[in-house]
């Protein structure tokens, strides 16, 4: 574990992103050309499941962060213990 997402998580992080700010992009294009309400809304759920599947990434990164010192005393299993929580994060939708 780091201080922050490691190499490969920053980098797969980053493309969501981006990823994400296109679709935002699609959907203003969306509503200036006055595309149907149901189209639009469709394409925001999208980008909305998209972006709480990121904030969940990054809320298994704050508590990586924030338990390992407790880990490396306890013996816990954190990789683990962070496998579920991510689980459990990306059930909540």
């Amino acid at each position: 574990m780091s201080q922050f997402l490691q190499k490969q998580s920053r980098e797969d992080v980053s493309k969501r992103l981006r990823r994400i700010e296109g679709q935002l992009r699609g959907v203003i294009r969306m509503i200036e050309d006055e595309s149907p309400c149901m189209d639009v809304a469709q394409q925001l759920s999208a980008a909305r499941k998209a972006l709480d599947s990121v904030f969940a990434r990054m809320t298994v990164c704050y508590l990586e962060q924030e338990l390992e010192p407790v880990s490396n005393q306890s013996g816990v299993d954190l990789e683990r213990v962070m496998d579920d929580v991510s689980t459990l994060l990306k059930r909540m939708n």
